[in-house]
């Protein structure tokens, strides 16, 4: 599906973008290798900033993508240690013959900023009215699994759209353009799209998708004492900063909006409309469910050639140091 040696190209130039992909840091510490994914709430590195949060006795080199499934071959590439991603990009892993990262937790949060979004002048007003129409998303995302759901609720199947596949910059670029009737998207670019381009949210995903995103490590990170101690350190400072930020809320949202570029008030707005705030939770019985019933989905859907076992993808070291939640 996917171009393996243009990807390994791209994550070898975001590395270096950000600090490199090396395993030592300053003055000798350690290095923890993380992904970033989107901007704003998203963006783990400028919510540390904002809360005062820095590490103690390691380094943190942050890498960036635009969507889950580039942070799956990255980590199967072996160029980073830790990686968020939605449930969906591991379970086309899991549907290959390399899987060299472990799921360690669940960071639960926010599914109405997943939405099928239309542009300015649109008519439509349900899921069904988009037969025959183009409709952009993300592969191997949320957006096409919570796409898939929408659909079927709507009595329809993939073949009765015009799908398009694309990344986040190119859907951006096209819908801005007036070439998609519709766009399933997730984050800050429907902030954007509805403050600059008069864009209006058709439906969130709430009620499809969990609010379970996934965190996963490499076996090699998990194996080595050292930089598995470092992982959970990194988990305790996760939740830290999530903390920080339900109880300052209002200054964090002021962040957020300078940082995407749209008056604040759209910012209030997504934060008001949130489906739940981002907390850690650990591995349990109910989080690997979820992620088989999506599994399930994409089989059926023919996304994934084989059934998949998520089950062998999970880890649950890391459970003691995470509260239980939810």
């Amino acid at each position: 599906m996917y171009s393996r040696r243009a990807f390994l190209g791209k994550a070898a130039a975001a590395c270096l973008m950000v600090g490199g992909c090396g395993r030592g840091g300053q003055g000798g510490k350690p290095r923890l290798r993380v992904s970033l994914t989107g901007k704003g709430e998203s963006d783990t590195r400028l919510l540390f900033k904002a809360a005062g949060i820095k590490p103690d006795g390691f380094d943190i080199h942050y890498s960036e993508f635009s969507s889950g499934h580039l942070v799956v071959e990255a980590l199967n590439s072996g160029s980073l240690d830790y990686g968020g991603m939605s449930e969906i990009p591991p379970i086309f892993a899991a549907a290959s013959t390399i899987q060299s990262f472990r799921q360690i937790a669940v960071f639960h949060g926010d599914v109405n900023n997943q939405v099928v979004l239309l542009p300015k002048g649109s008519k439509a007003r349900s899921i069904a009215e988009l037969k025959g129409k183009r409709v952009g998303y993300v592969r191997a995302t949320t957006s096409q699994y919570f796409l898939i759901r929408m659909l079927e609720e709507a009595g329809l199947g993939w073949d009765d759209i015009i799908p398009v596949a694309m990344t986040v910059a190119d859907g951006t670029a096209a819908f801005s353009q007036g070439a998609l009737d519709a766009w399933a998207i997730y984050g800050f670019p429907i902030q954007r799209a509805i403050a600059t381009e008069g864009a209006r949210i058709l439906r969130t995903a709430n009620g499809i998708l969990s609010g379970n995103y996934l965190i996963s490590a490499h076996v090699d990170a998990l194996a080595d004492p050292e930089k598995s101690r470092i992982i959970g350190d990194y988990l305790g400072l996760v939740q830290k900063a999530f903390d920080w930020a339900v109880a300052n809320q209002d200054e964090w949202m002021i962040i957020v909006a300078k940082e995407i570029g749209v008056p604040r008030d759209y910012v209030v707005d997504q934060f008001r409309r949130r489906s739940a705030n981002y907390e850690l939770r650990p591995v349990t019985d109910a989080a690997i469910a979820s992620q088989q019933q999506v599994a399930d989905v994409f089989h059926k859907a023919g996304l994934i050639p084989k059934p998949v076992d998520v089950r062998p993808l999970w880890d649950a070291r890391f459970n003691a140091q995470i509260p239980q939640r939810g």
